[in-house]
């Protein structure tokens, strides 16, 4: 079977012009091409006529890149969202959280959702697992997602490609099938 015979949903996260000042969140970031990854899966999903549901973090920190009214809130033009697609607003890492994202899905009958954006380790960790964990038929794309470095608790640096990838690999198999973008439009 197909993945579009499952009524997938497209969720993306946090595709904001925030996320491209990379010092404001550790720097370093890897996987610079993930809002064009993202750009095409979009692109493939409107022509088939599929659901897209965008989400954007409004940070309750005013000098934060994602406060709103900082223009880093604002949507990557590579992925803003068009007319009739839903637009979602959350202020902590889960989409799932203070969000009708839940019943938007339930609602509307859907099973399988399709997770892309930013970023690997935080919010698209913490809605990936929620997911699974609701019960969804989870699919995380490894190449429409980055991450920074991180600082760890004694003041050691972690590389970000580091970060994705243990981020990638303790959500696969548990929470969701982390694929590709090309295996995405191969089994699409």
């Amino acid at each position: 079977m197909k993945l579009r015979e499952t009524k997938p949903v497209l969720i993306c996260i946090d595709l904001q012009l925030g996320f491209l000042d990379e010092d404001s969140w550790g720097g370093n970031r890897n996987n610079k091409d993930a809002e064009e990854v993202c750009a095409k899966i979009i692109a493939h999903w409107r022509s088939h006529n599929e659901k897209i549901i965008h989400v954007r973090h409004s940070s309750n920190d005013i000098n934060s890149k994602l406060h709103a009214s900082n223009n880093g809130f604002r949507f990557n033009p590579l992925c803003k969202p068009i007319k009739d697609e839903s637009v979602i607003t959350k202020s902590v890492n889960s989409c799932f959280i203070g969000t009708n994202l839940r019943d938007t899905l339930d609602q509307m009958n859907y099973n399988t959702v399709v997770i892309v954006g930013l970023t690997t380790d935080h919010c698209v960790s913490t809605t990936t697992r929620m997911a699974g964990n609701f019960g969804y038929d989870t699919y995380l794309i490894s190449d429409a997602t980055a991450t920074f470095d991180k600082l760890g608790q004694n003041g050691e640096i972690y590389d970000s490609e580091l970060i994705h990838k243990t981020a990638l690999a303790s959500l696969n198999n548990e929470f969701a099938k982390v694929i590709s973008s090309k295996k995405l439009f191969d089994i699409y």
